[in-house]
């Protein structure tokens, strides 16, 4: 996939200019160019730089993919921290964190073999997102109905139905109703930072919230 550069500028947060640096100083604990980093997430490096300098803001699938090329968790990236690795997270320790119009509580620990996530997904934001990455995700509708695109193949799901997938097969994921979905979502944290990733935005392949 070509390198793509998604996604409009945005007024940078204070939440954001905190994420900057940390993108900056974990790329180079991995011993990434600025090229090389862009080139394994699929991004432009004029995007990538935007991002280290606070000049745009990451979403979610984003960040989940620079995590994973840098070896590390979302958690990290944004600054977070669960004490001792506890086998146990209180509801009331979890913390919404927006990203690209996605809300996102970590609901486990850090530093695992695996990422869990409680995501809230908004109609309409970042369904034209495409990933691609080596891996294997599962996710559980909590609330509403979620639209899933697995390859060619379109998929709506309801509360209470699942899925679990290889990562390799291009995938987009959004809301198939205004009010947004909840899930669920665990995926392998890959530990190499030269893994093959990218984003990019759907192409030749109707909006899965229009197929059920």
């Amino acid at each position: 996939m070509s390198p793509a550069d998604p996604g409009a500028a945005e007024e940078p947060s204070a939440e954001l200019h905190a994420v900057a640096p940390r993108l900056r100083a974990l790329r180079r604990a991995a011993s990434l160019t600025l090229e090389a980093a862009a080139r394994a997430a699929g991004l432009s490096p004029a995007h990538l730089s935007r991002l280290e300098t606070g000049q745009r803001q990451p979403s979610l699938p984003m960040l989940l993919t620079l995590a994973r090329v840098y070896g590390t968790t979302v958690s990290e990236l944004l600054g977070e921290a669960v004490p001792d690795r506890d086998a146990v997270v209180r509801a009331t320790d979890m913390e919404p964190a927006p990203a690209g119009g996605w809300t996102y509580w970590q609901a486990g620990s850090s530093g695992r073999g695996m990422q869990a996530l409680r995501v809230h997904v908004p109609y309409g934001s970042q369904g034209d997102i495409v990933r691609v990455h080596p891996g294997e995700e599962w996710l559980y509708v909590l609330k509403g109905r979620l639209s899933l695109r697995l390859g060619d193949t379109a998929h709506v799901l309801a509360p209470g139905d699942s899925a679990h997938f290889d990562s390799l097969t291009p995938h987009r994921i959004a809301a198939a109703e205004r009010d947004g979905a909840d899930l669920l979502f665990v995926h392998t944290l890959l530990q190499s930072p030269v893994a093959a990733l990218c984003l990019g935005p759907a192409t030749g392949h109707p909006t899965p919230g229009e197929t059920s």
